[in-house]
C-alpha cells in the first residue's frame, strides 16, 4: 500500500479523499490549519471521522508558511501529493484577496517543493471552473480560455496552475490539474449553495437568492470528484482536466428539487445579484474520459437526496452550523 500526502484534510473533498484512501488500505498524512473560512465545527467533524482509521496521521500546519518544508513528517518518501488546502469562495476573495494569495499560490510553492524533495512524487493541484472567467464555450473544454479571470480567487488558482507548469518542466514532476466543478454532498461546505439551501429549507428559514435564480451551475456529487481524483494519480506529465457533473440545474430548480425532497415549502428571498459569481457552468468531461476512463455517475436527484439523508442524521447540530 502506498502513502500519500493530502493537504486541506479537514476539507470537504480532502477529507472524503483522505477517508477512501484510508479504506483502501494506504497511508495519509493530512494537512489542514483548521481555518474558519466557514463553520470550524464542520472541519472538527470531518477531521473525528479520520482519526478513527487506521493509517492516518494529521499535522495541524499552514502550507504557505516556508517552516512548513522543514517539517519531520513531510520528510519522507510520498506516492504522491493531493493538494486540496485553498482558501476557496469567489464573493470572500473580493474582501479579502491578499489571503487567497497566500495560501493558494505560496501553499502550493511549498508543496511542490514538497513533491520535489520527495523524489518528484505525483502531483495533484485542485483547480477551479471559475478560471474559465465570463463567457466561455458551453459545454467548458480545458481548451477555452483561463486568462480573464472575474475575481481574485481564481487569479490566484491560475497562479498555482502555471507555478505548478513551471515545477512540471524544470524538475519534471508529473502534475495533473484538477478544475472542479461546484462540489456538493453530506458535510459539503456550509458556505456554498446546497447546504445552504437544505438548512434553510428544512429550517423554515428563508431562502436568499441573489439574482433572480436563473443562474445554473453543473453541481458534481463529491464521491464522482474522489473517483476522479483517484483516477488522476496515474502518471499523465501535465495535463489539465475537467471534473464536472452532467447536469446542469438553475439556482431556482435547485430550490424545487430540495423541496421535493424534503417536503417542505420554501421562503425565497431574492436579492441583487453579486458581480463575483458566474452566470453559468457547465463541463466538457471528453478528457477526463479519455484520459482517465471517469464520468460522473450521481444524478442531482440521488446526490441531493444523499445530502438531505446525511442532514437529517446530523441535524442536532447541523442546524445550527453558521452559513453565509
Amino acid at each position: 500500500m502506498a502513502h500519500y500526502l493530502v493537504t486541506g484534510a479537514a476539507g470537504f473533498i480532502g477529507a472524503r479523499t483522505a477517508e477512501v484512501l484510508l479504506v483502501q488500505g494506504h497511508h495519509v498524512t493530512g494537512i489542514d490549519n483548521m481555518n474558519d473560512a466557514y463553520d470550524p465545527r464542520m472541519k472538527e467533524y470531518r477531521l473525528r471521522k479520520l482519526e478513527q482509521l487506521p493509517g492516518f496521521t494529521f499535522l495541524r500546519a499552514d502550507i504557505s508558511e516556508r517552516s512548513i518544508l522543514e517539517h519531520p513528517s513531510l520528510k519522507m518518501r510520498f506516492a504522491g501529493i493531493i493538494h486540496l488546502a485553498a482558501r476557496a469562495g469567489v464573493r470572500y476573495s473580493v474582501e479579502n484577496p491578499w489571503v487567497f494569495l497566500e495560501s493558494n499560490v505560496l501553499g502550493t510553492l511549498n508543496m511542490l517543493e514538497i513533491s520535489r524533495q520527495s523524489e518528484n512524487c505525483k502531483f495533484i493541484l485542485a483547480s477551479t471552473s471559475s478560471i474559465y472567467g465570463a463567457n466561455p464555450p458551453y459545454p467548458t473544454p480545458e481548451t477555452a480560455s483561463s486568462s480573464e479571470p472575474l475575481q481574485p480567487y481564481a487569479a490566484s488558482k491560475k497562479g498555482a496552475e502555471v507555478l505548478a507548469h513551471s515545477y512540471h518542466h524544470l524538475y519534471g514532476i508529473d502534475v495533473t490539474v484538477l478544475r472542479f466543478f461546484t462540489v456538493y454532498g453530506p458535510a459539503g461546505r456550509p458556505d456554498l449553495a446546497l447546504f445552504r439551501f437544505v438548512q434553510w429549507i428544512i429550517e423554515g428559514r428563508p431562502v436568499r437568492i441573489n439574482g433572480d435564480g436563473t443562474q445554473s451551475r453543473g453541481f458534481t456529487y463529491i464521491d464522482d470528484i474522489v473517483r476522479g481524483i483517484l483516477a488522476a494519480l496515474r502518471p499523465v506529465g501535465y495535463e489539465i482536466i475537467n471534473l464536472g457533473g452532467h447536469e446542469v440545474i438553475t439556482i431556482n430548480d435547485l430550490v424545487k428539487l430540495i423541496e421535493t425532497i424534503t417536503g417542505q415549502k420554501a421562503i425565497v428571498e431574492y436579492g441583487p445579484p453579486n458581480l463575483a459569481d458566474m452566470f453559468t457552468n457547465w463541463a466538457d468531461v471528453t478528457k477526463a474520459r479519455d484520459l482517465l476512463g471517469w464520468q460522473p455517475e450521481y444524478t442531482m436527484q440521488r446526490g441531493t437526496e444523499q445530502l438531505v439523508e446525511w442532514y437529517l442524521q446530523e441535524r442536532s447540530w447541523a442546524k445550527d452550523i453558521l452559513t453565509q
